[in-house]
């Protein structure tokens, strides 16, 4: 009879496996198809993680497609994907060509899930580097990880777009680069509390925008581990990239603390890329976390109802640098004391309400930044 128990599914211990290699591994766990169930990838991303490796983590019901762009713009060294039984011969084979589309036909892939003996080789000849089967050790997939992991070069693509990914990449290892730099027309950073609803807000956002006809891109900050320096960069999933395709570029990157000493040049680069307006989303900020002011156009923080009283409005720190203030998650109660309280420090300021999650007055805020 089975009984309950409190102990953690992987016993991995925290600790970075990966700090003598050239960079911090990058990798993209997707969810292909119908494949409706995520505990086993969020296992597979939390043991990732606390082994030195960033996970960017797309969400569920990807497409050959969204995978494949994803996997380029966060210029990942490989991407892990599964999906449900008996889809993996139409869909893996689809998602190698979208590679090619994309201009990254070198990423390694492996694939994982209960794939039959007999159909190994037919992904392995689609360009599928390694086949995992349920029972492979977190430690194995560490290792494999850590295989794919190479020295970063420049590359050169006939998709700009790959080629500015990594760019960012080399940016990022402190590299020169050599590539088109210009500063965006409109830079809006967008800050607050974690759990206030700043990635749903910026993803839609982003769909609006798509649905105008243009195009944006979203530079999002995630928090790194101080212990393993692993990170989980989850915020892209809230975007669709099945609706949005390629009119949305979306970077993932992770930080202790609140380090943007590449922003600068990283925004110039985007520019360059044909970037016009872009968004900057800070990692969960506390009181003080103001940094993010000096870098970006105008400054959006966002805030929900129960945030605290009329003292924690009075105190100095986060609330001084906003241009803009957003009530999201409008429909919680409180919302009518919060937006009272900060029309009392707001001197001025705009107060924008919105519930991110339906849409709501999001293309209010949308005209007014952009």
């Amino acid at each position: 009879m089975a009984s309950p128990t409190t102990e953690p599914t992987t016993q991995l211990e925290k600790k970075d496996r990966c700090g003598d290699l050239d960079h911090r591994p990058r990798v993209l766990l997707g969810k292909m198809g119908l494949d409706g169930h995520d505990r086993g990838v969020k296992l597979i991303a939390r043991a990732l993680r606390d082994s030195g490796i960033h996970v960017i983590y797309s969400g569920l019901w990807q497409t050959p497609r969204s995978l494949a762009i994803s996997a380029r713009d966060e210029d990942v060294d490989m991407m892990a994907c599964s999906m449900m039984s008996n889809s993996h011969l139409v869909l893996v084979p689809r998602m190698m060509d979208e590679m090619k589309k994309v201009g990254r036909a070198d990423l390694t892939v492996d694939v994982g899930g209960i794939i039959p003996q007999e159909d190994i080789q037919p992904l392995l000849d689609s360009g599928v580097r390694g086949v995992y089967h349920t029972g492979t050790s977190m430690l194995d997939i560490v290792e494999a990880v850590r295989s794919a992991t190479k020295p970063q070069e420049p590359i050169t693509s006939e998709n700009h777009i790959a080629t500015l990914a990594r760019n960012i990449s080399l940016v990022e290892s402190g590299k020169s680069v050599e590539a088109p730099k210009k500063r965006p027309v409109k830079i809006v950073g967008f800050t607050g509390s974690p759990g206030a609803g700043k990635s749903t807000l910026s993803a839609a956002m982003a769909a609006e925008i798509v649905r105008r006809g243009e195009k944006v891109a979203i530079v999002a900050y995630d928090p790194m581990s101080p212990i393993s320096a692993g990170a989980l960069l989850g915020d892209r999933l809230r975007v669709d990239f099945n609706a949005v395709d390629e009119n949305v570029f979306y970077r993932s990157l992770a930080r202790v603390g609140e380090d943007y000493d590449t922003l600068p040049e990283i925004l110039d680069l985007v520019g360059g890329a044909g970037f016009e307006n872009v968004i900057v989303e800070t990692v969960g900020a506390g009181q003080n976390d103001v940094a993010i002011r000096t870098l970006v156009d105008e400054t959006v923080v966002v805030v929900v109802p129960g945030m605290g009283d009329s003292v924690q409005m009075d105190k100095a720190g986060i609330l001084e640098i906003a241009d803009i203030f957003v009530v999201n998650k409008a429909d919680y109660d409180g919302e009518s004391a919060l937006v009272r309280e900060l029309l009392d420090i707001a001197s001025g300021r705009e107060i924008f309400e919105t519930i991110a999650t339906q849409g709501k007055g999001v293309i209010a805020l949308l005209e007014h930044l952009f």
